[in-house]
C-alpha cells in the first residue's frame, strides 16, 4: 500500500479515536461505570480505586458501589488536557480497566472549588473571590421533591452563595417527619444493619448537591449531629470509618462540597476530643480533593488552630470578635450561626431582621464572614399537601419568611464590588464602630445601631476620598458632594444601621 495512503487512513483512525474520546469541563466530575457483582456484600467484600494521570500528575480515587452491580469512580479534573485512567481491584471483572478522557477549559460561572487564600479569605480556583454569605436548611435534603424544588427556587434569587445542610436526618422541633430514605438498609426506627448503605438515600444527596452548584452555591455536609431518634448519632468506629470513606468517595469529586464534622459537636456526649482529631485527620488524609474542612460547636468553640482544619466554623452571636478570632486561629472565620431571624420560643430563633442583618454587618466589616437562619412559625401553610405553617427555612427549606435576606444581598453585592482581601483597618476616632478596607485606598465601615449627625474620620491627608453613606437597611447609597481628606467632619443623616464606603479619588 502506498505510504501516502497508509498516513492518511492512521490520520483518520486517530481522528475518529479523538472524536469519540469523553470529554468534561474542567473541575467538573468525570465519573467511570462498571459492572460488578452484586452478590455477597459489595460495601465490604469489593475494594475499588481509580489512579488518573495527567502528564507526571497522579490523583487516586476511591470507587464505590451505588447498588444493582453498578460500582463507579468520581473524579473532579483540576488541569486541562488529555487525563488517561486505570482501575485497581481485588475483582476481576473490575481490575486493571482503563480510558482516558479529555478535560477542557472551564466556561461560565465555572470558577472551580474554593479554598483558603492568604491565610483569612476564600477564593475559587481561578482566582475569583468567594465572599461567603451562607444560610442553614438542615433537612432539605431529606423532604420531597416539590419542597425541595421550592427551596432551590428560593435559593436563585441570589441571596446566598453557601448551604448548611445535615447528610444524617434530623430530630427535633420542626423535624418530626421521617425521612424519604434511610442511610442503611434495615427497618425503621433502629434495626440498621450498619454494613450497607442505602445507596437511594445517597443518590438524593448528590443529586442535591449538583442542584445548589447550579447555583452557584458551596453545600456544607454536615457529617454528625446529636438531633437522632434512629441510632445514626452513636455508631462505632469502624461504621463511622466506613460511612466517612463513602460520603467521600460518592461527594468529594463535586467541587462544590465542603465537610463539616458536626452540628454542635460538644453536644454529642459520647465522643471526645479524640473522636473529633481523629475525623478530622480522616477527612484530611482520604479525601483526594482537599475540600475545605470545619467544625461547628454549640457552646465550647473548637480549638481551630489544628491546621488540618481549614476554617473556623463559630456558633456564637458576637460576631464583632471576628477580628479577634481570625488573629487567634489565624484562618477564616465563618459564623455560620449568630441566632437565627425568626419568632419561636427559643432564644437562637427570635431575632428581628434588623438584628440579623446588623450582625452580618459587624462581622463582616471585622474581617469575618456570617450565616442567616430563617425560623418563622406562621398561621399559613407554604402550599404543599400534608405540611403545616410549621414547615421552618431552617429546617426543610420551602420559602424566606424575613426581612434580613434582601439586606444582606444588599451586602454581597457591596462586596463583590470591592476589593479582594480587605482587612480590619483603623478608621474611625472612636469605636466600636469597625471598618475593613485597603488603607490609603478603600474603606467600608459600619455604624451599628447608632445614629449620629456627624462624625469625625480620620482619613490620609496626602488624598482626596469620596464618601458615600449606605443606608443597610432601605438599601440606598447616597454620595455626599464633598470631596474629603484628613481629619474629617460627615455629616449624616441621624439613622440607625449607617455605613460609610469611602474611596480613593481625584480632587
Amino acid at each position: 500500500m502506498d505510504k501516502k495512503i497508509i498516513l492518511l487512513v492512521f490520520s483518520l483512525l486517530n481522528s475518529v479515536l479523538l472524536f469519540g474520546q469523553p470529554e468534561v469541563e474542567q473541575w467538573k466530575v468525570f465519573e467511570v461505570s462498571l459492572k460488578g457483582p452484586a452478590d455477597g456484600n459489595p460495601f465490604v467484600d469489593v475494594k475499588l480505586t481509580g489512579q488518573f494521570v495527567w502528564e507526571s500528575d497522579t490523583v487516586t480515587v476511591s470507587g464505590f458501589y451505588d447498588g444493582d452491580g453498578i460500582y463507579r469512580i468520581r473524579f473532579m479534573p483540576h488541569k486541562v488536557g488529555e487525563w488517561k485512567y486505570s482501575t485497581s481491584s481485588n475483582i476481576k471483572k473490575l481490575d486493571r480497566k482503563k480510558g482516558s478522557f479529555s478535560c477542557l477549559p472551564a466556561t461560565g460561572s465555572n470558577h472551580g472549588p474554593v479554598a483558603v487564600k492568604d491565610t483569612f479569605y476564600f477564593a475559587y480556583a481561578d482566582g475569583t473571590p468567594h465572599h461567603s454569605f451562607g444560610t442553614t436548611c438542615y433537612a432539605w435534603v431529606h423532604q420531597g421533591d416539590s419542597l425541595a424544588e421550592l427551596t432551590l427556587k428560593t435559593l436563585s434569587e441570589g441571596y446566598f452563595n453557601k448551604m448548611r445542610m445535615c447528610i444524617f436526618p434530623k430530630s427535633y422541633d420542626w423535624n418530626n417527619n421521617e425521612p424519604l430514605y434511610y442511610p442503611f438498609e434495615g427497618t425503621p426506627l433502629k434495626n440498621w444493619d450498619y454494613s450497607r448503605f442505602n445507596p437511594n438515600y445517597f443518590q438524593n444527596i448528590e443529586k442535591r448537591i449538583v442542584q445548589l452548584d447550579s447555583l452557584g452555591i458551596e453545600a456544607d455536609l454536615i457529617i454528625f449531629h446529636p438531633y437522632d431518634r434512629w441510632g445514626f448519632a452513636h455508631l462505632s468506629r469502624e461504621v463511622e470509618d466506613r460511612y466517612i470513606e463513602y460520603i467521600i468517595a460518592r461527594f468529594s469529586a463535586y467541587k462544590n462540597v465542603w465537610w463539616s464534622m458536626a452540628n454542635e459537636y460538644d453536644f454529642m456526649r459520647d465522643k471526645t476530643l479524640n473522636d473529633w482529631e481523629h475525623y478530622i485527620d480522616k477527612f484530611a488524609s482520604t479525601d483526594p480533593f482537599h475540600r475545605l474542612i470545619g467544625i461547628h460547636n454549640g457552646v465550647r468553640i473548637y480549638d481551630h488552630t489544628n491546621p488540618k482544619l481549614t476554617h473556623a466554623s463559630i456558633q456564637n452571636e458576637d460576631t464583632y470578635r471576628a477580628k479577634e478570632l481570625r488573629l487567634k486561629f489565624k484562618k477564616p472565620v465563618v459564623y455560620d450561626e449568630c441566632r437565627y431571624e425568626g419568632n419561636i420560643p427559643w432564644s437562637w430563633g427570635n431575632l428581628t431582621g434588623e438584628s440579623l442583618t446588623l450582625k452580618f454587618w459587624r462581622g463582616v466589616t471585622n474581617g469575618g464572614y456570617v450565616g442567616h437562619g430563617d425560623t418563622y412559625v406562621t398561621e399559613q401553610p407554604i402550599g404543599f399537601p400534608n405540611e403545616s405553617s410549621d414547615v421552618l427555612w431552617w429546617s426543610k427549606g420551602g420559602v424566606l419568611r424575613g426581612t434580613s435576606p434582601e439586606r444582606i444581598k444588599f451586602l454581597r453585592g457591596i462586596l463583590e464590588q470591592a476589593p479582594p482581601q480587605m482587612k480590619p483597618v483603623p478608621l474611625f476616632t472612636w469605636m466600636p464602630f469597625s471598618c475593613i478596607g485597603v488603607a490609603g485606598e478603600y474603606y467600608l465601615g459600619y455604624l451599628n445601631d447608632a445614629q449620629p449627625r456627624s462624625m469625625v474620620i480620620d482619613l490620609p491627608k496626602d488624598a482626596f476620598f469620596q464618601v458615600e453613606v449606605i443606608d443597610t437597611w432601605n438599601m440606598t447609597i447616597t454620595p455626599l458632594q464633598k470631596k474629603f481628606t484628613g481629619h474629617s467632619l460627615i455629616e449624616l443623616p441621624a439613622k440607625p444601621y449607617m455605613a460609610l464606603r469611602i474611596t480613593k479619588t481625584e480632587q
